[in-house]
């Protein structure tokens, strides 16, 4: 398990907690997408079953949204930590090693999003200049492909936080991480997630600590 470090260090915390709301409004923003697509869906199959008029255009609205939904909480996964990660791997490693690989991943992950940035913007400006629209409803696409390279670019800012964090630590692994993805055990992730629902003031036993009664 992996969690956001969110501790104060100069500029690059200045960054980390600058960007973090936007990760967060961009994330609400994929989850209101979502729950309206599902009452969407519930009111398409009430009026095509009751009433019989389905929703006009509504595969091309459900199109739409995907853009939305599958991208703006990219930026805000991977500060949490909670996307797909090589733990097995990682977790054998520690010190300025570790630091190191989660650079370089950083580094590798920048030059992806950066290249598909460039050629979403493309398709944003192609489908702009042309009136692309929808082939059956005919709503234009241009507002949902520039959502994508702007999650995008949300995503690559957040990378290059933690690239910066991850080469600040690989100089001096003492220091307190800053904007990067701190492992944590699966009995720390628990204690930490009790935390938030019941309060700091929650009487929890120590990581490790024998939790089976006396029969």
């Amino acid at each position: 398990m992996a969690t956001q470090q969110q501790a104060t260090g100069g500029l690059l915390g200045r960054l980390n907690r600058g960007l973090m709301p936007i990760e967060d409004v961009a994330n609400l923003l994929a989850a209101a997408a979502i729950m309206a697509l599902m009452m969407l869906g519930v009111l398409q199959i009430v009026m095509r079953t009751v009433f019989n008029a389905p929703i006009d255009g509504y595969i091309d609205l459900v199109e739409l949204s995907m853009a939305s939904m599958a991208f703006l909480g990219a930026a805000y996964t991977q500060r949490m930590g909670s996307h797909i990660r090589m733990e097995l791997l990682m977790g054998r490693l520690s010190g300025r090693a570790l630091w190191a690989v989660e650079a370089f991943g950083a580094a590798l992950a920048m030059f992806i999003i950066g290249v598909l940035i460039y050629y979403s913007y493309g398709h944003f400006l192609r489908a702009f200049t042309l009136g692309d629209t929808t082939i059956d409803a005919e709503y234009v696409t241009w507002p949902s492909k520039l959502l994508v390279p702007i999650a995008f670019s949300i995503w690559w800012c957040r990378l290059a936080l933690q690239f910066v964090g991850a080469l600040r630590l690989v100089a001096d692994p003492t220091k307190a991480p800053v904007a990067v993805v701190v492992m944590k055990d699966v009995a720390e992730q628990a204690q930490d997630e009790i935390h938030e629902v019941m309060g700091d003031d929650a009487d929890l036993p120590e990581p490790g600590a024998d939790l089976g009664g006396k029969s």
